[in-house]
């Protein structure tokens, strides 16, 4: 299976003056966390991050420091995610023909999790790893911030990632979005636009995306635990 991380990001919102994926957590840069969850798992040969090459001498360096500079390929982003996965996408081997997509600042995955969607995988075009809603959701009018619905959570599910698709029928999905001017918020998103089903494959509690300083704190919390679980 190949993997794209997008991994262009800043680290505006965690309150850092560089790529978030290059913050310290639990003795390791976070990238360093979700690409080692990659080489753990059994499905995945091949790992392309998708990044703006003034953080390639850093993620070359962590790649080297993990023993995954054959596995791992540094491949040139765009300005947005939706521009650097198509960028990923255009990057993969002639060969592909399914790829995982997992967000870089998702460093709780687990190799199981990869697995399971790599394998779900070779039976649909699209899946996203997701977990039910547990809050209740409102939906709120922007100006008055008056409530105007409550939605079933029953039929609510938060995404994560990885999301896994049929690389000719997502790149298709791209530059279809690209030429219509479509922005999207993952690439599930841009796929069901284009009509294609996605189906979800349960995700992981502890699967979240670190975005700010309290979930670094989690995050590293979580990684200590594991620790100390681990045989």
């Amino acid at each position: 299976m190949y993997l794209l991380i997008p991994a262009a990001g800043s680290g505006r919102r965690i309150g850092s003056d560089r790529n978030k994926l290059l913050l310290p957590v639990f003795g390791k840069p976070l990238i360093a966390w979700t690409l080692l969850a990659a080489k753990l798992s059994r499905s995945i040969r091949w790992i392309g991050v998708v990044g703006q090459p003034d953080d390639f001498p850093d993620f070359k360096d962590i790649i080297n420091g993990i023993g995954m500079s054959k596995m791992v390929h540094l491949i040139p982003g765009g300005d947005t995610r939706q521009a650097s996965v198509f960028c990923g996408l255009q990057g993969l081997p002639a060969v592909a023909e399914r790829v995982l997509i997992h967000d870089g600042a998702r460093c709780l995955v687990t190799p199981a999790l990869f697995d399971r969607c790599a394998e779900e995988l070779l039976t649909c075009p699209g899946l996203i790893a997701a977990v039910p809603v547990k809050d209740t959701i409102k939906i709120v009018q922007p100006t008055s911030q008056m409530i105007t619905g409550t939605p079933d959570r029953g039929n609510l599910w938060a995404a994560q990632t990885p999301q896994g698709f049929q690389v000719e029928a997502l790149t298709r999905c791209h530059q279809e979005g690209e030429d219509k001017g479509w922005q999207v918020t993952d690439d599930a998103m841009l796929f069901e636009q284009c009509g294609f089903p996605v189906k979800i494959v349960p995700g992981e509690e502890t699967n979240l995306k670190v975005t700010t300083i309290m979930d670094l704190a989690i995050a590293e919390f979580i990684l200590r635990q594991r620790a100390k679980e681990a045989p």
